[in-house]
């Protein structure tokens, strides 16, 4: 998770998405957004990515399940509709491990090795 300064704007948004995902770009095989006007670089995305980039129908949040399941986890640490540049980018951070940590918990069903990685 990153702060953007440009706010919701397509051409920052996807540089930066494409920065993000780069390093995992093997493992990223498609895109699920929904319809806002911020994923108008969609094209710039799949290409850069090699990856397959799909809309969810209007008022269809079954078919954005990681995305909704990260906007809630989100929610435990930032109120929908404030602007995060009142928060620290430690602060940031630190939610966005606990985010890992709790994504690898449930991947790896509590093992030890989760444990161990993140303490």
């Amino acid at each position: 998770m990153e702060k953007l300064v440009s706010g919701k704007q397509a051409v920052p948004r996807s540089k930066v998405a494409v920065r993000l995902l780069y390093p995992y770009k093997e493992n990223v095989h498609t895109i699920t957004a929904d319809n806002g006007t911020e994923f108008d670089e969609h094209e710039f995305i799949a290409k850069k990515l090699k990856a397959d980039f799909y809309f969810a129908h209007p008022y269809s949040s079954w078919e954005r399940g990681l995305q909704e399941y990260t906007n809630g986890l989100s929610r435990q640490y930032v109120i929908k509709g404030t602007d995060l540049h009142l928060y620290t980018d430690e602060f940031i951070k630190s939610a966005c491990y606990k985010f890992i940590y709790l994504l690898l918990f449930y991947l790896y069903f509590g093992t030890v090795f989760v444990f161990y990685l993140y303490r």
